[in-house]
């Protein structure tokens, strides 16, 4: 049910009656036994390689094999200079990874039967006031952000300090790039409405129903959705700038805006979340998943970023909370995120049941490159130096 509703409510009348094949992405098939070509003594080489270049000053890695976490490392320092190391259970944030949770449990939602993916979010959000007189903007077309309003919407306002109620409400201000439900255009502000709805159908704080929903059953002991929850653990990855320049304190800004940004955790807790979304764990559902990781809208920008430095990945969309691709006939899926002075990203085959988590204390883009060296030997392709390393033996 959840999955036909993604399908039939996020797609105009023409791409509903295209089939998976014209859409380039590979049709469902049988799950088959991967086996897995992983050298993690390699990556783990290649990772304190990273590490000694002048951008880099902490960082975290997590690697899952067969649905178990078979690596988990830290790497560098939680503050420069400091002499505190990064371990396996330093607490970094997830920036907009955890939009996958925020999915992930307004679908829970949409199971116990309190909403349904038809209906409107300004109707289940007061807060949220999108452009037009009509009411067009439905479940799905919040979570995969087919809003209609131009990307990243107010998210100056946000880290200027103003809080993300009052925010939306201004989002009614905006001109349309496109009809609702048509185009992808990425958000924060707009996003966030999920953990007001969820707040207003529970009566709960959405921070008290992501620790009942998620944190709790999956054994999440590290994760948090506070500023407060990410400094008061004894091991926490401080922030830096460009080159190592270390920022004075963390600004509090995307956690106004939990749904979209606001949880914390160790890279051991960020690979437990990305196991649970394997078919074969039997931790979620498995329509929730489906719902979660079935493509719903191109991403034109996403594939334009990957063009210039991560080609392989191909056909990306987006779906409810994550982003999902094709790697030479593999569907992958995975997000990325960055707040100041932090980056994250998780990256896995759900039907191989193996994924690349990793988190770093800089706002550098090269640590991405180590999510492709995974999935080249996740599925026996050429070494290639996505780190950019430049070392003879590649």
């Amino acid at each position: 049910m959840l999955l036909s509703f993604v399908l039939a409510l996020s797609l105009p009348a023409a791409a509903i009656a295209q089939s998976a094949v014209q859409t380039g992405l590979p049709l469902p098939a049988a799950p088959t036994k991967t086996v897995s070509k992983l050298d993690v003594e390699e990556l783990d080489r290649r990772a304190s390689l990273l590490m000694q270049q002048l951008e880099m000053t902490g960082m975290a890695m997590a690697i899952v094999e067969d649905g178990k976490t078979v690596f988990a490392k830290g790497y560098g320092e939680e503050l420069r200079d400091s002499g505190m190391f990064v371990t396996e259970d330093t607490v970094f944030r997830w920036a907009s990874v955890s939009k996958g949770v925020a999915a992930n449990t307004l679908l829970s939602l949409v199971e116990d039967g309190d909403i349904t993916l038809a209906d409107m979010a300004e109707d289940l959000a007061p807060s949220l006031d999108l452009p037009g007189e009509e009411k067009q903007v439905n479940l799905v077309h919040l979570l995969s952000h087919q809003t209609g309003i131009v990307r990243n919407a107010y998210d100056d306002r946000i880290e200027g300090g103003k809080a993300a109620k009052p925010t939306r409400t201004s989002l009614g201000k905006l001109g349309i790039l496109c009809e609702p439900g048509t185009c992808h255009t990425y958000q924060n502000v707009a996003y966030d409405a999920a953990a007001e709805i969820i707040e207003g159908k529970t009566g709960l704080p959405y921070k008290t129903v992501v620790q009942e929903r998620v944190f709790d059953p999956l054994g999440m002991d590290t994760a948090s959705m506070t500023l407060e929850g990410l400094t008061r653990n004894k091991r926490w990855a401080r922030p830096h700038g460009r080159f190592g320049k270390k920022i004075s304190s963390v600004k509090p800004t995307y956690y106004r805006v939990p749904a979209a940004a606001g949880v914390n955790s160790s890279v051991k807790d960020l690979a437990k979340w990305m196991t649970a979304q394997f078919p074969e764990s039997g931790q979620i559902p498995l329509e929730r998943l489906d719902a979660m990781q079935t493509p719903v809208i191109s991403t034109r920008g996403e594939q334009r970023f990957l063009n210039r430095r991560f080609g392989d990945l191909k056909q990306a969309h987006y779906g409810l909370g994550w982003r999902v691709y094709d790697f030479h006939g593999h569907k992958i899926v995975g997000h990325r995120g960055g707040v100041d002075g932090y980056r994250s990203l998780v990256l896995f085959d759900p039907e191989a049941k193996a994924g690349i988590a990793l988190m770093w204390n800089s706002p550098h883009t090269r640590p991405i490159g180590l999510q492709m060296e995974f999935l080249d030997q996740l599925h026996g392709q050429p070494k290639k130096d996505w780190l950019r390393l430049n070392e003879g033996r590649l």
